[in-house]
């Protein structure tokens, strides 16, 4: 046998349909060789003897250096990038916002210029259309040939939000040119008329953020956008779900063969309307869009991810110092919407997933890294653990007790909305293309090594 670069010995590995023991040897970047006994043939040997060995965690759904309200979201793809790797992911798919007046190849190239020789793992992008007209909707079969073959719509916000027509014109462009379409789903007009009542009656602490936008309100935006992709003969993708209204609609499709996908975040799964109460302005840290709701909906939202309903986890990582949460101390709408997550997913989902025995731990691996992978075009390259996949690994000690404190985390912002949450399970090594890059919750890769991925033709699952 040829020399290795590198061989990571005696793990157990888990990807999203088996889990055994095996040496696994690296070259280039990519795995070349399963088996045993392989240490002989490298110089550079990690044991794992105890450990899981994962594929990298894949997140499709971040806003690093994202502009909000006039301010940005304080990682960048530097910063949070790290952090990601920290916690064991090694792929994100973050979202170009297309600004008013540009085209789609000018959105991919301010994007382009935040995360080229930036980023810190390897990196997807998609691309939020917010300013939509025929010419826009010409762009669409070049940009997604380049290599951004998901795009994502709002169905609210001001100055962003797309209507029923838009969406169904966007849905049949993208669909037979290869793409998939996301939307964000929650109704428009029920949130304009619940924040003005709520304004006019003086509420404007940060648990009305929630108020104003109900879990029905993302259950009807939900359900008409998957109406109309059934209309449309069409895939679709419904982003970051957090409760049974949005979710059920979704599994009300997929029964009658439709081929409708979403995700969910740790946030909704373990987070809940409670944490708004927390005094002294505190409830701003959990402001973001859609909210959290009413602890009832998490049994359901776990069954989606065992049963196949939802497909992935994602984190919707876009966190805001607090200072700059307080831009919205007399007004909710004016708190940055967003908060920090993108280090403690896999451990959240192993500990509260696994050992509580929700998930298994094949489910585990295919909703935080292969079924990502496959909707957004990246597998077998990443996702998996197989001959000539990038060696995109997770050393994992299933042993390690963390309790979480926002000082021993990497994201650039003062605060977690996992404070003292108790973890049993962490990543120790993790690996992107064969490089070790974090190491016991340190960065220790090279400084923008992060390589953007031209992503393919999404799978349907």
């Amino acid at each position: 046998m040829k020399k290795l670069d590198m061989v990571i010995k005696n793990g157990t590995v888990v990807t999203a349909s088996d889990c055994y023991k095996a040496d696994l040897g690296i070259v280039n970047g990519k795995i070349e060789v399963m088996g045993s006994g392989l240490e002989k043939y490298a110089d550079k040997v990690i044991d794992a003897e105890g450990k899981y060995v994962f594929p990298g965690g894949i997140d499709p759904h971040t806003h690093m250096d994202m502009p909000f309200g006039g301010t940005f979201s304080s990682d960048n793809f530097n910063t949070g990038t790290k952090a990601a790797a920290c916690g064991g992911t090694t792929t994100i798919v973050d979202f170009a916002v297309q600004p008013k007046g540009k085209s789609l190849k000018d959105t991919a190239k301010i994007w382009r210029e935040k995360s080229d020789n930036k980023a810190c793992i390897d990196y997807g992008i998609h691309i939020v259309i917010t300013d939509m007209n025929e010419d826009i909707m010409n762009e669409i079969p070049e940009i997604i040939k380049s290599g951004y073959s998901s795009f994502k719509l709002f169905m609210t916000y001001d100055g962003m939000m797309v209507d029923d027509d838009t969406l169904m014109k966007t849905l049949t462009k993208v669909s037979s040119n290869g793409g998939l379409t996301c939307v964000h789903a929650e109704n428009y007009y029920v949130i304009k008329y619940y924040t003005k009542k709520l304004l006019d009656e003086g509420k404007t602490e940060p648990k009305y953020h929630a108020i104003s936008r109900p879990d029905l309100c993302e259950g009807e935006a939900a359900g008409r956008a998957i109406k109309l992709a059934e209309l449309c003969n069409t895939p679709l993708y419904i982003v970051h779900n957090t409760c049974e209204a949005s979710a059920s609609e979704i599994a009300r499709a997929r029964k009658k063969g439709y081929p409708i996908m979403g995700e969910t975040c740790p946030q909704y799964l373990l987070l809940s309307y409670d944490n708004y109460e927390e005094p002294d302005f505190n409830g701003s840290k959990y402001v973001m869009s859609p909210p959290l709701r009413d602890k009832k909906n998490w049994p359901y939202l776990w069954e989606a991810l065992k049963n196949n309903t939802l497909q992935a986890v994602s984190t919707d990582h876009c966190p805001f110092f607090m200072e700059q949460k307080r831009m919205g101390i007399n007004d909710f709408t004016k708190i940055p919407n967003g908060a920090p997550g993108v280090e403690l997913r896999m451990p959240l989902m192993y500990t509260y997933g696994v050992l509580e025995r929700k998930l298994t731990l094949q489910k585990f691996v295919e909703v935080t890294s292969t079924n990502v992978a496959k909707i957004f075009g990246m597998y077998p390259q990443k996702g998996t653990i197989a001959i000539g996949s990038d060696a995109d690994l997770v050393i994992f000690d299933p042993n390690k007790e963390v309790t979480v404190t926002q000082s021993m985390l990497n994201e650039n912002v003062d605060y977690t909305p996992f404070e003292g949450f108790k973890l049993k399970g962490y990543p120790e090594i993790t690996l992107s293309r064969g490089e070790v890059i974090a190491k016991d919750g340190k960065y220790i890769g090279s400084e923008g090594r992060g390589k953007f991925i031209k992503r393919g033709v999404p799978e349907i699952i």
